[in-house]
């Protein structure tokens, strides 16, 4: 390549790199321009934005002073305003106060003149007391030197004769008041009772503490004796029931004082004759029968009592109960026989009297069924049964029955009197219970017993089978009124003292006599 060429290259080339260079001198001053131009536009609108904006918060700031000071003003006003409304009131509660202390002022006034003629009136009544004191020693010591008795010897007798007269009007109070109350009381019990007696018909069966079996033959002894007397023990390690075979013809008798166990035997023995294989091994199987028999009967005893006196409802197990008492026997009464009586008497009587008699007849059913296992249990049937009706959920009116029945504790409802009613009526009928010989004269003996414990008694003597004690006094120590506090007393004493069936009347007889001779 010439150097003309090289030349010219670099000539060209030097001359776009300046054409090129005044051409981005040129634009960077227009651009130069423009920019300062907007920027002279910016700061012209921003210094417009800030005045404006100078303007609004100077206007702003007066508003808020303005408002401000509105503000504290109206603040000030109500201030001014509960100011004075709380002067007022301290006003008003001043002369208040003013006004009071005023009156306590004119008070204390009064009570110290009231003070002063209390105190006044205090001495006049001292002097007036002393004087009195005095009139009345004086006029003790005349009426002494006329009467010629002591004040001690006053007050003696006439505390002497004022308790004559009350006795002798307590007397003849007591009197008409019983009399007129037992007129009206025996006139409705008597009614009540022989209506309930005459509409109740029961069966009633003695029963005692052996039980006769019949034999067909004499040979028959033998056989339930058996081998070396194997059949006779094994019959009375089962049944737990002494048999006694003697010179009785064609009979043994069976001797236990559980009354269910003598029934079993009673049964098994009966089924043995009948069946003649008489052996230990029968004997236990005969017995294991009879035990399911006499539950069986039991069972149905019980359901028998309650449909025959409309019970409903009871619980099962005090149906088996029940039935349990058909084996039971009270003074030679059969239990469950005298239960069912007292549920229908208290039926009868509570119909008549206007109370439940379902209840009555529920209560009275129940009222024993303690006995049915007091045999087995320790405590009094009256407690026994009372546990039974709670354990049974029975209503509180029946439990109640059965633990007042006897008096132990009180009756809470009429039901309960009723019961006590047709239970001492089923007991105390005549024949329907009998007392060993021991028992009946040692209740005669206590009987007498209480009524000579009183002063003025001379003799008593227990008449009636128990039933009456008439009492001798000594005319001279117990007068006419004394008689009727004197019977009441004995009474209340032997009812708090002795246990019998029915009720016993007190007869207290005063007599007078005059004995002369002629000769």
């Amino acid at each position: 390549m010439n150097i003309a060429m090289i030349v010219t290259i670099v000539i060209a080339v030097v001359a776009v790199v300046v054409a090129a260079f005044v051409s981005s001198q040129i634009t960077t001053q227009k651009l130069t321009k423009d920019s300062e131009s907007k920027i002279g536009d910016a700061k012209a609108k921003a210094r417009d934005i800030i005045d404006e904006a100078l303007k609004t918060a100077e206007t702003t700031k007066k508003e808020a002073a303005l408002e401000a000071k509105e503000e504290s003003l109206k603040t000030k006003n109500e201030l001014e305003k509960e100011t004075r409304e709380r002067r007022a009131e301290l006003q008003k509660y001043e002369s208040r106060v003013l006004s009071k202390e005023e009156a306590v002022e004119r008070k204390a006034e009064s009570l110290e003149k009231r003070s002063a003629n209390l105190a006044r009136k205090e001495d006049e009544l001292n002097k007036a007391k002393q004087k009195t004191e005095e009139l009345s020693r004086k006029r003790q010591e005349e009426l002494e030197r006329i009467s010629g008795l002591t004040s001690e010897q006053a007050k003696e007798y006439l505390l002497k004769s004022v308790e004559e007269d009350v006795k002798h009007d307590s007397a003849i109070l007591i009197k008409n008041e019983v009399s007129r109350a037992k007129e009206e009381a025996d006139k409705k019990a008597k009614d009540i009772v022989v209506t309930a007696i005459q509409r109740c018909a029961a069966d009633h069966v003695a029963e005692a503490t052996i039980s006769v079996v019949q034999l067909p033959s004499d040979e028959m002894k033998g056989r339930i004796i058996g081998r070396e007397g194997r059949n006779i023990r094994t019959l009375e390690t089962l049944t737990g029931v002494e048999l006694i075979i003697d010179d009785t013809p064609e009979a043994v008798v069976l001797s236990s004082f559980d009354p269910i166990r003598r029934e079993v035997a009673r049964v098994a023995l009966e089924k043995l004759i009948v069946d003649g294989r008489i052996h230990p091994a029968r004997i236990e199987e005969m017995v294991e029968k009879a035990r399911k028999e006499v539950d069986s009967i039991m069972k149905q005893s019980g359901e028998d009592a309650t449909l025959e006196v409309g019970v409903h409802g009871l619980n099962p197990e005090i149906v088996k109960l029940l039935g349990r008492m058909k084996y039971r026997t009270s003074y030679g009464q059969n239990a469950l026989k005298h239960s069912i009586e007292v549920a229908e008497l208290s039926g009868l009587i509570a119909g008549e009297i206007g109370e439940d008699v379902k209840l009555a007849k529920r209560a009275g059913l129940l009222h024993d069924i303690g006995k049915s296992v007091d045999r087995d249990i320790e405590g009094t049937h009256v407690q026994i049964g009372v546990d039974i009706c709670k354990k049974y959920k029975e209503n509180a009116i029946v439990t109640n029955a059965v633990a007042s029945h006897h008096g132990d504790c009180e009756p809470e409802s009429l039901i309960a009197c009723i019961v006590q009613a047709a239970d001492t009526i089923s007991a105390a009928r005549p024949g329907a219970r009998r007392e060993t010989l021991e028992a009946y004269t040692s209740r005669l003996k206590q009987l007498e017993d209480i009524t000579n414990s009183f002063k003025g008694v001379e003799k008593s003597f227990a008449i009636q089978a128990g039933r009456e004690v008439r009492v001798m006094v000594i005319p001279e120590v117990v007068n006419d009124a004394d008689m009727i506090l004197l019977a009441h007393d004995i009474s209340k004493n032997i009812e708090d003292q002795m246990e019998y069936p029915g009720q016993i009347k007190v007869s207290v007889v005063r007599e007078s006599r005059a004995v002369d001779y002629a000769k």
